[in-house]
């Protein structure tokens, strides 16, 4: 498009964002499916690392509790990036950015093959983290190149759904492809993505932009004070429950860190003329209420993320087995985003992020009646119902955030996407920490509990017992070894009831968290009819 003379309704609304020419439909078509695809693959990496970490951690040389430190890197990178990219784009062109975090990632998770270990996989997930936050903005960006301009602000709701798909398209990635040469296949498909998105994005790159000179000195202190805080502060999150948050020192110098940093990066922003983050639009009612729905709605999320699939590992059950139900999990977050794009109007966002909590705390409802002999055709409606809500309540919720933006002023942009990015990253890494650890928690009171009922001399007791030998006796030869092994095997069972009872615990919590958020928000829906705030109110 150099020679394209771009017409006034043409230009972007603000620097940082590309030119909206008009287009033919092959060409708007093509844009879209660009979007697509970026969306799609924005968060794939990092989830495919995720729910296989159990299994790569072996490989790269770490133990379990070394390993949780990988997610957390991602989550914290991908939270705090906004605070540099915004700017970045403005100042330096879309093209630049996004590509240029792009190679930087491809040539990381190269290193990766080549020297495998903690430094190499940290080294990646940070910079997938990084590049990941500019790619959500770069999908939304190609969207609504794409769209006619009636149908632009759909391109903030699907963009951001489509963001969403990395977990349930992670799951379906077969064990055997990823588990080629000791893992190696994984990182050779994580390497894939990056160098995919690089010719993609070459060879159908955006109109150009408006670059305007927009960093500070001031930012580059802010940037290295917060940044740094976010990402120690997850990584305290992430590393948490594997080390047991008040048996490990190094979680506590974390924590400390992070609140040291954070602080002073604040301090910062609060003397400054010209800050990043506009605190004072931040501690409004309305962009309170947005970062309260929005941090327990992600934390209610944990359900599907950490919860129904601990249940069915509990059980034995790995990836391969949950593809069919991953599979219509996906297509329900589909279905969300139809319905949302279909329904979409401002005065109805708020009753879809209520609806959204409906579906959730119903399915975790579900769930809490799991039993050991739970498996994942018996979660096919509660995952599903988790999915629907999952994309029914991610597009509104932003929406609603970036209408309160506009009507307080653009120079407000920042401070929303930052505050945005932190509650849906730090809330998906404090979800899996906070219900696991509460889990953890049940697990020993719920084996002390069974345990108390099992009495020396209890004839149920001593059939399970006898049974148990007379099962062990084909291989166990010495009554008094196969007596034991018999025991073990009892202990072994009491445990997996235990631990399926524990999540039963948890799921009743997120139950209670989804239908809490659901009342405030319809509460809050009937208020606002019945009693309109005035304008001094809203501010």
């Amino acid at each position: 498009m150099t020679n394209y003379a771009f017409s006034a309704d043409e230009h972007p609304t603000s620097a940082g964002t590309p030119y909206t020419p008009r287009l033919e439909r092959t060409q708007r078509i093509t844009y879209g499916a660009v979007g697509v695809l970026i969306g799609l693959l924005t968060t794939f990496p990092n989830a495919l690392t995720n729910v296989n970490l159990g299994n790569i951690s072996g490989s790269l040389g770490l133990y379990a509790a070394q390993a949780s430190c990988l997610p957390a890197l991602y989550f914290g990178m991908n939270a705090s990036s906004n605070l540099a990219l915004v700017k970045a784009r403005t100042q330096f062109g879309i093209p630049l950015i996004s590509q240029g975090l792009l190679a930087l990632y491809a040539l990381v998770a190269a290193a990766q093959l080549i020297w495998p270990g903690l430094p190499s996989a940290a080294l990646a997930r940070l910079a997938n983290g990084l590049a990941a936050g500019a790619l959500t903005s770069l999908c939304i960006f190609y969207l609504l190149v794409a769209l006619p301009a009636k149908a632009r602000p759909l391109a903030l709701v699907v963009g951001i759904s489509l963001t969403q798909f990395g977990t349930p398209l992670a799951r379906l990635v077969p064990v055997e492809l990823l588990g080629v040469d000791q893992w190696r296949g994984l990182h050779w498909l994580e390497l894939a993505v990056p160098l995919v998105l690089l010719v993609a994005t070459s060879l159908f790159p955006l109109p150009p932009s408006e670059r305007l000179a927009s960093f500070e000195g001031g930012d580059l202190l802010s940037i290295a004070l917060l940044m740094p805080g976010i990402v120690l502060g997850c990584m305290a999150l992430g590393m948490g429950k594997a080390y047991w948050w008040h048996d490990a020192p190094m979680v506590g110098a974390l924590l400390m860190s992070c609140v040291l940093l954070i602080g002073l990066g604040v301090l910062n922003e609060a003397n400054r003329p010209r800050p990043l983050l506009q605190l004072h639009w931040l501690s409004t009612l309305n962009i309170a209420r947005f970062v309260g729905v929005a941090l327990l709605m992600r934390l209610a999320l944990a359900e599907q993320t950490f919860g129904s699939v601990g249940l069915l590992a509990a059980a034995g059950l790995d990836n391969d087995q949950m593809h069919a139900l991953f599979l219509l999990v996906a297509l329900s977050m589909l279905a969300g985003i139809v319905l949302t794009v279909l329904t979409l109007q401002e005065r109805r966002l708020p009753l879809m992020t209520a609806v959204a909590a409906t579906c959730i705390g119903i399915a975790a409802a579900l769930d809490s009646q799991s039993n050991s002999l739970t498996r994942p055709h018996q979660l096919y409606l509660s995952q599903c119902l988790i999915g629907f809500g999952t994309t029914l309540f991610i597009g509104p919720v932003l929406l609603y955030g970036f209408i309160q933006m506009l009507r307080q002023g653009r120079e407000n942009m920042i401070s929303l996407v930052v505050i945005f990015s932190i509650t849906q990253n730090v809330g998906a890494l404090a979800g899996s920490a906070l219900l696991g650890s509460y889990q953890l928690e049940r697990l020993h009171l719920q084996s002390e509990l069974l345990s108390s009922r099992l009495a020396i001399g209890d004839p149920d007791v001593s059939t399970r017992l006898s049974a148990g030998a007379m099962t062990l006796q084909p291989v166990v030869s010495d009554p008094l070894q196969g007596a034991a092994q018999s025991t073990a095997l009892l202990a072994r069972s009491l445990n997996g009831q235990a631990s399926i009872l524990a999540f039963n615990n948890a799921f009743q919590v997120l139950a209670a968290l989804a239908g809490f958020v659901a009342v405030v928000v319809a509460v809050s829906v009937m208020m606002r009819r019945f009693f309109p705030p005035s304008a001094k109110t809203e501010s």
